[in-house]
């Protein structure tokens, strides 16, 4: 189990560090929740939806390359 020391080391790293780091710890959250997490029908249902409405209309949705330097003006 980490000590309180160790838990502050991540303060260390550069705010894009830090950035990756929290990409890859939510990467490998999703990689192994992807097995385990059932979306309700409620969410499915949204997500149709969603997907739908984005078919409909492409010139809609932002790349994501645009909202990170939006985000993140400095990091690249």
């Amino acid at each position: 189990m980490p000590t309180p020391a160790d838990t502050t080391d991540y303060l260390k790293l550069s705010v894009s560090e830090r950035i990756q780091l929290v990409e890859d710890i939510w990467d490998s959250i999703a990689a192994e929740a992807s097995t385990t997490i059932e979306l309700s029908q409620e969410q499915k249902t949204e997500l149709q939806r969603r997907v739908t409405a984005h078919h409909a209309d492409p010139s809609t949705a932002v790349p994501w390359e645009q909202v990170r330097s939006t985000l993140f003006p400095n990091q690249l």
